[in-house]
């Protein structure tokens, strides 16, 4: 029976070894690439077979979550008219580990007809889509995890993390931030953590607000009225001096509560944050 553990850190392992050797191959190659995407008007189109496709479909992403417009298209489908979704504005970023994929062929004829720029990611730099490229991201001959069937597993690995580096390079370049990520990835726990206070917070006009001098009957009619469940106490300028909740008034019933006034029971000084 073989153990697990082992084999879990040996595919670790390998595959860390490969991206080492990723980050000692990366050279001026990544600048040429850099300076064709940059100049880019129109989309960035990712596409691959196979394993590959996979990774371009994530690479896609990336870019267009990033400030990249980017677009997936199958090789296959392009060849049976998904080619019109490939505009003269736009670059074609073809990953293939051979260079060789047959399928494709049609996609690279398209973009050498309409001066398409190519760009390539594979390991074999004289191969068919390296010579059609106008620059070329070699990937270093690293081991594959699968030695039993030389699946692609490393070598996707060393793409998928040239992508990140591509789209991460050009969100820097372009001054990208998280405000903007946030206006493409509103969703989800990530959307979440990115969020202003401004997105969530109730303006003044909606917030209610009691002078300092009010009575708990006011407090309890403004409380109830505005649906916050507080309000905010203000001095003679209107500036927030402090605040009332539901819990005060439930925490000072009982004592002098009739007499009282907001002052007396407000929690001073009220925290408040700016937005930008």
């Amino acid at each position: 029976m073989p153990d697990h553990l082992d084999i879990a850190k040996e595919v670790i392992e390998l595959e860390i070894s490969g991206l080492k050797a990723l980050k000692k191959a990366i050279n001026t190659e990544f600048d040429s690439f850099l300076s064709i995407l940059r100049q880019t008007t129109g989309r960035i189109v990712v596409t691959g077979m196979g394993k590959s496709g996979h990774v371009a479909r994530k690479i896609a992403a990336t870019f267009s979550s990033t400030g990249s417009p980017s677009v997936f298209v199958h090789p296959g489908e392009a060849s049976h008219g998904d080619l019109g979704m490939i505009s003269a504005k736009d670059v074609i970023l073809a990953l293939s580990k051979s260079g060789e994929t047959s399928e494709l062929g049609d996609l690279l004829a398209y973009a050498a007809r309409f001066e398409i720029p190519v760009l390539a990611i594979t390991s074999k730099s004289n191969s068919t889509l390296a010579k059609a490229a106008s620059a070329t991201l070699t990937m270093p001959n690293a081991k594959e995890a699968c030695g039993e069937t030389r699946a692609p597993t490393t070598s996707t690995t060393m793409m998928m993390v040239a992508g990140d580096a591509l789209a991460i390079a050009l969100l820097r370049d372009r001054g990208f931030t998280a405000k903007d990520f946030h206006g493409f990835h509103p969703g989800g726990n990530l959307g979440a953590a990115l969020r202003r206070v401004s997105d969530l917070m109730h303006g003044a006009d909606s917030v209610p607000v009691s002078p300092r001098d009010a009575s708990m009957t006011d407090i309890v009619k403004a409380i109830s009225d505005g649906g916050f469940g507080c309000v905010g106490i203000v001095d003679g300028q209107g500036r927030l001096e402090g605040v009332i909740t539901d819990g005060d008034l439930r925490r000072n019933f009982g004592t002098d509560h009739c007499n009282s006034k907001a002052a007396d029971i407000m929690t001073s000084p009220a925290r408040s944050m700016q937005t930008r």
